[in-house]
């Protein structure tokens, strides 16, 4: 078992910046890949960012590519997610997920989730 807890959300002006956390405990040893999903109300969750340590490999989705950037401290077994240039429509809960596979970023792939926290950018 693995859990995860997710730190860093808040509300934030459009241009602005924030970094959000998400450390691992547990028997991380199985795993392999951390990934970022959003989700607002009555849409399905979205796929920001994933990162895998044991090969190089790191993935952004299309909405968030070249502002945000994942990153992880192995020894701290912490992810973080660095979001620059933030809009309105990045408004969303932010959660963390932790996969046993290799380079994947499809919610399915992920097994254990955090609780998630929200990140508000206004207009």
């Amino acid at each position: 078992q693995v859990q995860l807890v997710e730190s860093g959300g808040g509300l934030v002006q459009g241009g602005g910046s924030l970094r959000l956390s998400c450390e691992a405990s547990g028997r991380t040893v199985l795993y392999n890949t951390m990934g970022w999903f959003r989700q607002t109300p009555g849409k399905e969750r979205e796929f920001v960012a994933a990162i895998s340590w044991r090969v190089r490999f790191t993935a952004y989705g299309d909405s968030v590519k070249d502002r945000f950037t994942v990153s992880r401290d192995n020894a701290k077994n912490t992810m973080y997610l660095q979001m620059d240039n933030l809009r309105p429509e990045d408004t969303a809960v932010y959660y963390c997920a932790i996969a046993r596979r290799v380079a994947v970023k499809t919610a399915q792939d992920f097994t254990s989730w955090g609780q998630g926290t929200q990140v508000t950018v206004s207009s």
